[in-house]
């Protein structure tokens, strides 16, 4: 094969994998908008309608370093088939659920997908550029497609739902991954035979999917059953409980699943640090939007959806931009840039998001946010691949990715008793303006979140100073 035949495939999987990536991103957004109607057709009531995201949500989070552990034991390109495959048919299976157990089943059976296609797609990508600028370019790309997929999702999730029903919402996913499914076999190279000589590290597999699951279960949970529920109480300390055994397992086995001397990467535990801080500030800023749209200037799905527009282009742009800038100005400094642009988009966000306030009011800020929002969520992704082995990459994208996860539990956990406190007891015909001062002080929270992550990343000295890689 020709150099300009090389590079032109080479283009062509990173092109499928970020098309992968931005089918996992897509999906932890475009059903919010829709939950209203999913809730009057399978009878969902209004304690039990926000565990259509939990399921996917807690099931995700807890198989993501499981998904960077088989990716590079048993092959990069297999785990990438299997998740894809799991997504698609159970996406269908969501779409085609008639009662809500089936959704629920469903919706965790795509997160166990998402959870094995997200790791893998990053493993390949930093295995097939060499770390540098044809690295950062490349994870620009693929970054860029999740963020946008995140935005989308609402977007898509709003047209979807008013032109087709909410079961659209599900089924757009079976075309879309099925074609990626197929395009993996096409495009990327055989795993080769697999390596029986490491260990899988069962124990510790075991005990760090029970121990994300239960902790993330019990912050999802804890805002519907209390903070104080036996089952919340219990679920949080096992989750701990696990954690303490798996710590124990780790430094007792040959292969780990997490290698504790991978965590000295400076990098990579920044990295760590930052993904959970993004996904519980950025990351939970959509939800609230999407609220404020919907309850608060009364928009139908379809409008609250179309409202995400001029973010969505935003933050693809920023997202791609962000491996060039990380190139010419190092990776610290794009990472304390984007938070600062960031945190000022927040801010501006809070301080809008009044009772009489309308959508280009709040469009200022939206914009700023999506700058930081797309730029640092590039930036995080390229610090985890700092220095980190081949054969470990798989790995490194499983502990960022699930720290993303609890962190964006944790986030919306808090965030929703912040925007929830202002409305509690509230009379019917003030609600609205309670609703819209709870997200208010949300996203100002927010605001202080991410300036709060700008001072982790400004004090951190684990890491080069220059990250240019």
């Amino acid at each position: 094969m020709s150099s300009h035949d090389e590079r032109r495939r080479t283009r062509a999987v990173l092109l499928l994998l970020s098309l992968a990536m931005f089918i996992v991103s897509l999906d932890q957004y475009i059903v919010v908008v829709a939950l209203p109607d999913i809730g009057r057709d399978l009878g969902y009531s209004s304690q039990t309608l926000q565990s259509v995201i939990s399921a996917y949500a807690i099931a995700s989070s807890g198989f993501l370093l499981l998904g960077g552990r088989a990716s590079d034991l048993l092959g990069r390109r297999r785990v990438l088939a299997v998740g894809l495959l799991l997504y698609c048919l159970a996406s269908l299976a969501g779409g085609l659920a008639t009662g809500t157990a089936q959704q629920l089943v469903a919706r965790a059976f795509q997160g166990l997908g998402g959870a094995l296609v997200f790791p893998s797609t990053l493993a390949l990508i930093n295995v097939l550029f060499k770390q540098g600028p044809a690295r950062n370019q490349a994870l620009g790309f693929w970054a860029g497609a999740g963020a946008a997929g995140l935005v989308v999702g609402v977007l898509a999730g709003g047209a979807l739902t008013s032109g087709f029903g909410w079961r659209a919402v599900f089924l757009v996913n079976v075309p879309l991954a099925g074609a990626a499914l197929a395009a993996t076999f096409a495009l990327i190279a055989h795993d080769g035979p697999l390596d029986l000589s490491r260990p899988f590290d069962l124990p510790g597999a075991i005990s760090a999917t029970a121990c994300v699951t239960l902790i993330v279960l019990a912050l999802v949970q804890g805002p519907e059953l209390g903070w104080t529920s036996p089952w919340i109480l219990a679920a949080l300390l096992a989750g701990l409980a696990l954690a303490g055994a798996f710590v124990a397992v780790e430094r007792r086995s040959a292969d780990p699943i997490l290698p504790l001397a991978l965590l000295r990467n400076g990098w990579l535990a920044l990295a760590a640090v930052v993904a959970a801080l993004f996904m519980a500030t950025f990351g939970t800023l959509l939800y609230f939007l999407s609220l404020f749209f919907q309850d608060v200037l009364g928009y139908d799905a379809l409008h609250a959806g179309l409202a995400f527009l001029v973010p969505t282009a935003v933050v693809t742009g920023a997202s791609a931009a962000a491996g060039r800038l990380a190139t010419r100005f190092g990776l610290r400094r794009t990472m304390a840039g984007a938070l600062l642009v960031g945190a000022a988009g927040a801010l501006m966000i809070g301080l809008a998001a009044r009772p009489d306030a309308g959508y280009l009011d709040l469009l200022p800020g939206m914009v700023v946010v999506s700058l930081g929002d797309g730029a640092m969520f590039t930036a995080m992704f390229i610090a985890a691949a700092q220095g980190v082995p081949d054969d470990r990459q798989g790995v490194a994208s499983g502990i960022v990715s699930t720290s993303s996860g609890i962190g964006a539990a944790v986030g919306l956990a808090v965030l929703v008793l912040i925007a929830n406190h202002a409305s509690g007891g509230v009379a019917a015909q003030a609600l609205r303006a309670a609703r819209a001062q709870g997200i208010a002080h949300a996203a100002c929270t927010i605001a202080a979140g991410i300036a709060f992550t700008l001072l982790i990343v400004l004090a951190w000295r684990q890491a080069p100073d220059d990250g240019h890689g």
